[in-house]
């Protein structure tokens, strides 16, 4: 049984000297990560700050034609938004390819950035894991690595970034705003997550004290041509074995700009501007998009149990840009691979 006191915040500046004040507190929203790992003791917080109540919720068009978008704003909602399935279809595709029905309608568009990874040996507490007991050694590289990642890793961690959602808001190049005791900052997504190095606990920059209040779209969402796929042990209620975000600006048979983000490889969603740099002026042919795949899986290392990843990853990369190229996205509906 964990002992815990349950609070709620009145207010942002509420939330943030509460958490301050307490440093095993824990804000709760949809709860749909932090209770299983409560369930499971990985987490023992002394406090819960029930956040559901802020003012979090809206979808703000803003003037300059970028998006602001509530950290409470449930999946759900985000993904079947007029102005989300019109203007960033891709970030609709990538919600509705994760979790079930109900877990999206609870989960918060903050909290799905803040999901903790879904290793098996995180959630066993019998089992060494650095994450959550640093020094403690990485039980995966040894043991049953199936699912994890195959870039980015250290000796200290293998584990996987488990998102959908933030694979697409890494493609869009999305902005985490978040707010603290020093007041509100924005957070290119690319620098949000963090790769595991030797400090594995740590999942994201934000600080301790400060909580996310918002994610930002850039105008260019990449409307027209654009891809969400994912490869997955089964065709719903699983998490990618390899999942690609694609998006692609062309005129004239030509790819003007490559937008290209990878799930289910590493400890963050993984891209590469060297990468996308090899198709800038290209045509949208599949030897340029092997060779694309060949720059962003060029540093890839396999384990044990998951080195046929790497080739998974690469024909997963030119069937996603394929599908972009010729404006058939990856339907979420029917999930048969086109």
């Amino acid at each position: 049984m964990i002992n815990f006191e349950y609070v709620r915040a009145s207010s942002v500046a509420d939330a943030i000297r509460q958490i301050a004040a307490e440093p095993r507190a824990k804000f709760i929203a949809g709860g749909t990560n932090l209770v299983d790992l409560m369930k499971d003791e990985v987490e023992r917080p002394t406090r819960l700050i029930d956040i559901t109540r802020l003012p979090l919720k809206a979808i703000e068009d803003k003037a300059d034609g970028s998006l602001r978008i509530g950290a409470l704003v449930p999946n759900t909602d985000l993904a079947y938004h007029p102005l989300i399935e019109r203007r960033y279809p891709m970030l609709s595709s990538a919600i509705l390819a994760g979790a079930s029905q109900q877990l999206r309608n609870m989960a918060s568009t903050g909290g799905n950035l803040l999901q903790r990874t879904r290793c098996y040996y995180f959630y066993d507490v019998a089992t060494p894991c650095n994450k959550r007991e640093p020094g403690a050694g990485c039980s995966a590289i040894n043991g049953l690595n199936r699912m994890h990642a195959i870039l980015g890793s250290s000796e200290a961690c293998i584990a996987t970034h488990p998102s959908d959602m933030c694979v697409a808001l890494a493609a869009l190049e999305a902005k985490v705003y978040v707010s603290g005791p020093s007041g509100e900052r924005a957070i290119p997504f690319a620098d949000f997550h963090r790769l595991p190095a030797e400090t594995p606990q740590i999942d994201t920059n934000l600080r301790r004290d400060e909580i996310v209040t918002a994610i930002e779209l850039p105008a260019r969402g990449f409307a027209d041509h654009y891809t969400y796929l994912k490869i997955r042990d089964r065709l719903s209620y699983a998490f990618a074995l390899v999942s690609v975000a694609v998006g692609l600006d062309l005129s004239g048979g030509t790819i003007n700009e490559a937008r290209l983000a990878l799930g289910g490889v590493a400890h963050k969603p993984w891209r590469d501007p060297a990468a996308e740099a090899t198709l800038h002026g290209q045509a949208p042919s599949a030897e340029n998009f092997k060779r694309a795949a060949d720059v962003l899986l060029r540093d890839a290392k396999g384990y044990p149990h998951n080195s046929f990843k790497i080739e998974l990853a690469r024909r997963a990369v030119v069937r996603a840009l394929t599908q972009a190229a010729q404006g058939t996205p990856q339907s979420q509906s029917n999930k048969k691979i086109l």
